[in-house]
């Protein structure tokens, strides 16, 4: 197929989906199939409908059933038993997602009815059964491909049916995604695949011209689960002819939005002890709301996100080389627009980490300040016994030690090395650059003899304020006495 036969299927479908679009609207308001959901913590007393599902489902289909009645006009090899392996388990969550919008339907009987749809597109041949990595290739057995194809399809699904909190932006985010697997399909080339993600593109932008803040008709469940679903799908339809880290790899990154955002509510129901299908105004969007965007403001970020996510995808296309340098952008990005996003739950868990890792600092302390005990018992020297205690404090951010109050003044200035006389009849041992400046601060421990005699006081110390010194219980239990020396 030719470029301009894109743009033809293209125009037609948004022609299509604008017409269907506004019919589907007016139709609903008409018999009163409206709602009045929340946004962003507000009520929308708007009659807006919910069933722009239908139109979208609709103008696909129709190009769909076209190409596949009338395969010389198209020149597509798009078989019957290849659309019915794709459209009837995409038709099956369409008819699910439009059931709970004008009903309800259980979170338990969502996922159920969305494992049995990607169960039948893996029993119709698309799944992931290979892996290419930067080390090679690998065939998946179908005991961990299947699992896997489940995974995807589930999480691809509901991530855009999350997203669709703010006006536009499930359908724009979809929009950005489809675009760049329309990319990789002619790259491929897989002319097929290039078919119907134009027609689903065109689809989609036809709806966003009465979906964008302020809308006048919502996606629903059947707009987002189905759009979801056939985006998950043409990512496994591609890896037919095409690696699997392009095909799959590629439209994860693309995805990325969508899938960040089901990642995020995943740990924070985790971390908050929700239920995981509990609901909550949460979501990377109602967070953008809460610091004071607008909707429309709001979602144009998004999008700007959804972009960046789509062209460091396409990045892929270089090869396993890039795969290091696209991972780390999109990992420092992620990382820095989740703490600006200011989530309580992920605080507390970053306290926690930094508590663990104090804790395991000090147990270090306390195993080397026993250490240290044990080799304080057979010093024979003040040399040895300043390089015991060198060797334990400096790492723990002391600079020094001194005695104070001992008998060891008592004893030949030649067996004292390296301890030195200070002011006021004190014995001092520093590896810090400066000795003459006074402590910042000290501990005092006491120090006794075996018979249990006042010995004096044993004084490790630091110069810096700046620092602090991490000690555990066990460093009162710096086994000093007279046998020691």
């Amino acid at each position: 197929m030719n470029p301009s036969s894109y743009l033809i299927f293209f125009v037609i479908s948004l022609t299509l989906s604008l017409f269907f679009t506004r019919g589907v609207r007016n139709f609903a308001i008409a018999h009163g199939l409206v709602g009045t959901p929340g946004r962003d913590g507000q009520a929308d007393t708007r009659p807006v409908p919910r069933l722009g599902g239908v139109a979208i489902c609709v103008s696909f289909m129709c190009l769909a059933v076209a190409a596949l009645l009338f395969p010389k006009w198209t020149g597509l090899p798009l078989t019957a038993g290849m659309a019915i392996r794709i459209f009837v388990p995409a038709l099956l969550v369409f008819l699910l997602g439009l059931y709970d919008d004008l009903r309800s339907v259980h979170a338990y009987w969502k996922f159920g009815v969305q494992i049995l749809a990607a169960l039948l597109i893996y029993m119709g041949g698309f799944g992931i059964h290979e892996l290419h990595l930067l080390r090679g290739e690998y065939v998946l057995r179908p005991s961990i491909s299947l699992p896997l194809t489940v995974l995807w399809v589930l999480v691809i699904t509901n991530a855009f049916n999350l997203i669709d909190g703010l006006d536009g932006l499930a359908a724009g985010s979809a929009l950005f995604s489809t675009g760049v697997v329309f990319v990789v399909s002619l790259l491929s080339p897989n002319s097929t695949l290039a078919f119907l993600t134009i027609v689903m593109a065109g689809a989609i932008l036809g709806f966003l011209r009465f979906n964008f803040p302020p809308a006048t008709i919502f996606l629903g469940d059947s707009g987002s689960l189905f759009i979801g679903f056939m985006l998950s799908v043409l990512a496994l339809v591609g890896s037919q002819k095409a690696p699997t880290m392009v095909a799959v790899a590629i439209p994860t990154v693309s995805f990325g939005l969508p899938i960040l955002d089901v990642a995020l509510a995943v740990m924070r129901r985790f971390l908050g002890g929700k239920p995981l299908f509990s609901r909550d105004n949460d979501h990377i969007h109602h967070k953008l709301v809460k610091l004071g965007l607008s909707q429309r403001g709001a979602v144009l970020i998004l999008y700007a996100v959804t972009a960046g996510f789509g062209f460091m995808s396409l990045a892929l296309l270089r090869g396993r080389q890039a795969i290091a340098l696209v991972l780390a952008a999109v990992g420092i990005g992620v990382w820095i627009g989740i703490y600006q996003l200011h989530y309580v739950e992920f605080t507390v868990f970053q306290d926690l980490l930094a508590g663990t890792m104090q804790r395991k600092r000090i147990l270090a302390n306390n195993v080397n300040i026993r250490r240290a005990t044990e080799s304080l018992r057979s010093c024979e020297d003040f040399r040895a016994l300043c390089t015991t205690l060198e060797d334990t404090l400096h790492p723990i951010g002391f600079d020094g030690f001194r005695f104070k109050n001992t008998s060891i003044s008592n004893l030949p200035e030649s067996l004292l090395a390296p301890l030195h006389m200070a002011p006021g009849g004190e014995f001092r041992c520093s590896w810090a650059e400066s000795e003459t400046t006074e402590p910042a601060w000290e501990i005092q421990l006491k120090l006794e003899t075996s018979t249990g005699c006042n010995w004096g006081a044993f004084l490790p110390f630091q110069r810096s304020s700046g620092k602090t010194a991490i000690c555990g219980s066990e460093s009162s239990q710096l086994g000093l006495s007279r046998k020691s020396f």
